[in-house]
C-alpha cells in the first residue's frame, strides 16, 4: 500500500482567505444570519465553473463574493483561519501561506488596517493552537484602480517582519494593465516583501513576460501556461522564479479540459520550483492532499515525484529555515517508508 499523502509534508502557498472556508461553514453562517445561498453553493456544490469569458468569471466572482458576505463577525474571521489551518495540518502542510485583499473586507470591520490586524491576530492564535507555520501576502486586484494597489503596498509595507511577507495581484488577470501595477510592486520591493503576483493561468506566455518585466516576481501564482513557451521556462528558472500550480483550480476554470493536460513534469524537468495550491477549496472541492492525489491518479505520479513536489514547494516557501530543514527531514522519512529496502540495505 502506498503512503499516505497526508503524511508528506509539505509547504502551501497558494489559498485564498474566503476560498479556505469550509463548506459546512459556509451553510452554517448563512443560516445563522438569513443568507440565501445560490444553489451552486448548496445542493450542487462544488459549483460547475469555468473562466474561457468574461461571463463565467463573473460567475466564479460572483460565488466568492457571496460567500464572502457570511464573515459578519471578527468571531467568524478567527474561525475561518482556524479551520483553515487544521485543514491543512490534516493534509500534511507545515508551513502555509494565506493570500487576502483587505479592501473587500474593510467596510465590514472598520477598514484596511483594523481588519489586517484581525487577520493577523487569527494567524498568531491558529498557529499556536495548530502548531502550523504561518504567514500572510496581501493582494491587490487587479479589477480596480492601480492606486488601490499602491495603497494596499502601503499597508503591506507596514507589516514587514509582523506576519505579512509578500505582495500579490489577483483577480482575473485579463483585466486590468498589468505595467500599470508596477509602481505598487516597486513600494513593495522596496519595504522588502516578496512580490507573488498571478499571471499565465487565463493568459499565456506572453503576459508571465508582462509580468517579469513590470513586477519582478519571486514566485507566480499558477504560472502554469509559461509551459507554452521553453525559452521562457529557461528564463523562469534562471531568474529562480518559482510557481504555484493548482490543479484542480485550473480544470475547473477550463484552462485544460483534464487532470492529464496540466504540465506539472513539464514545469518540473525546466528545473522550476512547483508548489502545489489548492487556491480556492470552497469553490473548487478540493484541498492541498487532494492537489497530490490528483497527479497520483490522473498522471500516475511515483512516491519520489510526489516528494520532489514536497521538498519544492519547501524550496518556494517563505518560512524560516528551521521550518524547511525538518520538513526535508520528514519528506525523507516519509519517501523511506514508502520505499522496500533494497538488498543492500538488508546486508546493512
Amino acid at each position: 500500500m502506498r503512503p499516505l499523502i497526508s503524511a508528506l509534508p509539505k509547504a502551501h502557498l497558494h489559498l485564498h482567505f474566503t476560498g479556505s472556508m469550509r463548506h459546512d461553514t459556509l451553510l452554517e453562517l448563512a443560516e445563522r444570519d438569513g443568507i440565501r445561498l445560490p444553489s451552486a453553493l448548496v445542493e450542487e456544490w462544488p459549483p460547475q465553473l469555468t473562466a474561457a469569458d468574461e461571463k463565467g468569471w463573473f460567475r466564479f466572482q460572483r460565488l466568492y463574493d457571496t460567500a464572502r458576505s457570511v464573515l459578519r463577525t471578527q468571531d467568524d474571521v478567527r474561525r475561518l483561519v482556524r479551520e483553515a489551518a487544521e485543514d491543512d495540518v490534516a493534509d500534511g502542510s507545515i508551513w502555509t501561506e494565506i493570500q487576502v485583499d483587505p479592501s473587500g473586507y474593510a467596510a465590514a470591520f472598520g477598514g484596511i488596517t483594523a481588519f489586517t490586524d484581525l487577520v493577523l491576530d487569527a494567524v498568531r492564535e491558529a498557529s499556536q493552537a495548530t502548531g502550523l507555520g504561518m504567514s500572510v501576502i496581501i493582494a491587490a486586484n487587479r479589477t480596480r484602480h492601480p492606486l488601490d494597489a499602491r495603497t494596499l503596498a502601503r499597508l503591506a509595507a507596514q507589516y514587514v517582519g509582523r506576519g505579512v511577507h509578500a505582495f500579490g495581484l489577483s483577480n482575473d488577470e485579463r483585466r486590468g494593465d498589468t505595467a500599470s501595477f508596477g509602481p505598487a510592486f516597486a513600494i513593495a520591493e522596496r519595504a522588502g516583501l516578496k512580490l507573488v503576483p498571478h499571471a499565465g493561468e487565463l493568459r499565456g506566455a506572453d503576459h508571465v513576460r508582462q509580468c517579469l518585466m513590470h513586477l519582478h516576481p519571486d514566485r507566480l501564482g499558477h504560472g502554469v501556461r509559461a509551459a507554452e513557451d521553453p525559452r521562457l521556462l529557461d528564463e523562469l528558472a534562471q531568474r529562480g522564479v518559482a510557481l504555484e500550480v493548482c490543479p484542480a483550480s485550473n480544470i475547473a476554470l477550463g484552462v485544460y479540459q483534464t487532470f492529464e493536460e496540466v504540465p506539472v513534469r513539464e514545469l518540473l524537468a525546466a528545473g522550476l520550483d512547483v508548489a502545489l495550491g489548492a487556491d480556492d477549496p470552497l469553490l473548487f472541492g478540493t484541498r492541498l492532499a487532494g492537489q497530490y492525489a490528483l497527479l497520483r491518479a490522473a498522471q500516475d505520479f511515483s512516491d519520489a515525484e510526489l516528494a520532489e513536489l514536497a521538498r519544492r514547494s519547501l524550496r518556494a516557501a517563505y518560512a524560516p529555515d528551521d521550518v524547511k530543514a525538518a520538513g526535508m527531514r520528514g519528506i525523507d522519512a516519509w519517501l523511506s517508508s514508502a520505499t522496500p529496502p533494497s538488498h543492500d540495505r538488508m546486508r546493512a
